[in-house]
Formats: structure tokens, sequence, C-alpha cells
């Protein structure tokens, strides 16, 4: 029977990904239309494109998303929201978590490489590179130009997977250090399932079934300074840690 389940499973993926690319190509011409209108208003019109892409693969995945509201979710200004990463399906996911409001996502810049993918990813992100202090540095600043310009920004503290069993990895300074700096709010999302729907082990270990992100109360950047930033961080993630320990999150691991 675990043979059965698992040769299912695996052609269910090479299905999701397949899904995944027929919409890309797809909507691949729209992008580069998109592109040439500037960085800003093409920006937002690839951001409606990608989830416009989200919305199909989803639905053709059987994944359902549904967003949770501790808290009212920050619309009246620019905010630095931050989540849990946790699975290649984070990206897709955050665009049906924020919707109708401007924003742009950190990113890894190796990604900008995949061919065609690359393209919409470079058009649509701020590219990240840690391998130098320079490089670091021009990242931090197309966030605050992006905050600059009433665009809300979307960072994952953790920087890449968690790949512990606790419920988060240590964060970096970054979307701290930003939020502070241009004096906004600080939004933690949580990502509860896609762990489940698909493991960063492996990319056929796609499931279809539920979405959640849940929206935490945001923290005011405007009562910390750059000297006590490690408070800010120290109590977003703790507000992040003990949530998804009260939601029961599945990679989570008691000693």
């Amino acid at each position: 029977m675990a043979v059965i389940v698992k040769l299912v499973q695996y052609i269910y993926s090479i299905y999701a990904m397949c899904v995944f690319l027929v919409f890309m190509f797809l909507l691949f011409p729209f992008v580069i239309l998109a592109s040439l209108m500037g960085p800003i208003k093409g920006g937002n019109m690839i951001y409606s494109i990608c989830r416009l892409w989200a919305d199909l693969t989803l639905f053709f995945w059987g994944m359902y998303h549904k967003n949770i509201y501790e808290a009212p979710k920050v619309t009246h200004e620019p905010a630095v929201f931050v989540f849990n990463h946790i699975s290649y399906l984070d990206i897709p996911v955050i665009m049906k978590t924020l919707r109708r409001q401007p924003v742009r996502i950190l990113g890894k810049a190796e990604m900008s490489r995949i061919p065609v993918f690359g393209f919409i990813y470079r058009n649509a992100v701020i590219k990240v590179d840690r391998s130098s202090a320079e490089a670091r540095a021009k990242s931090l600043k197309g966030l605050k130009d992006m905050l600059k310009k009433n665009i809300s920004v979307v960072v994952a503290p953790e920087g890449t997977f968690n790949m512990t069993h606790k419920p988060l990895k240590n964060f970096y300074n970054g979307a701290f250090n930003v939020a502070i700096e241009m004096q906004t709010l600080i939004q933690p999302i949580l990502f509860l399932d896609t762990y489940d729907r698909l493991n960063y082990k492996t990319v056929f270990s796609f499931t279809p079934g539920r979405s959640r992100s849940v929206f935490l109360p945001p923290v005011r950047a405007q009562e910390y300074s750059l000297e006590n930033m490690e408070a800010l961080k120290q109590k977003v993630y703790e507000q992040m840690e003990l949530a998804l320990i009260k939601y029961n999150a599945s990679w989570i691991q008691h000693v």
C-alpha cells in the first residue's frame, strides 16, 4: 500500500509541475508587456498577473486557501510583512495571502537565473545576495525605496528554509533594520500548511489540501531604535514562535 501511495504522489507531483509550467508560459507574454511599463506601474501589474497565476495553479492543484485574522491586515499604510519560510510553495501562497495592495517580495538572487521563470522573478522581486555587505546593503535600500513609494515589502527573516524541527530558525536583521529606519509597522504572517503541501526535501512531495495563512498583530517599529533592534527582533520571533506552537505546525517536534 505504501508503494502505491508513493506512486500516486509521484504522478500527482508531475501533474502539479506541469500545471505550474503551463500557466507560467500562458501568462509570460503579459509579464513581458507589463515589464515595459517600468518598475512601479509595471511591477504592480506583474504582481496582479502572479496573483492570477497563483489562483489558477492552486485551484488545479486541489489546494484551497484561507486567511485567518488574529489581527486585521495592515492596509492603511505601507508595512513590512514577515513570514516563516518552510517550502517552495510559500511564494504562491504569498500571492493568495496579500491581495489588493501593492507589495514587493525580497527574494534570493540566484533564482533569477532560472530560464523564463527568472525573467518574471527579476521583474517582480527585490533581489538579495548575501555574499557581500555591499550586496546586502543594496537589497535593504531597495526595500526602503519601495516603502517610500507606499509599497509594502515582504521578507522571510529566516533567510532560507527552516530545515530544523523547531518552529523557526534564527532571524536575520534586515527586515527589522528597515522597519525601524522607515518607522513602519511590521506584521508577522504564518504559513501553516505549505510544509505539508510541498516539502522542501523534494519536488515530488506535492499533496492537495488546505492552505492557511495567519495574520498576527502588527508590532510598532516606531517604538524601537537601531540600538535596541534585537528587542524588536526577539518580540516578533516570540510572537510567531508561540503562534506556530498554538496552531500545532506539523514540522515542530518536541524533544
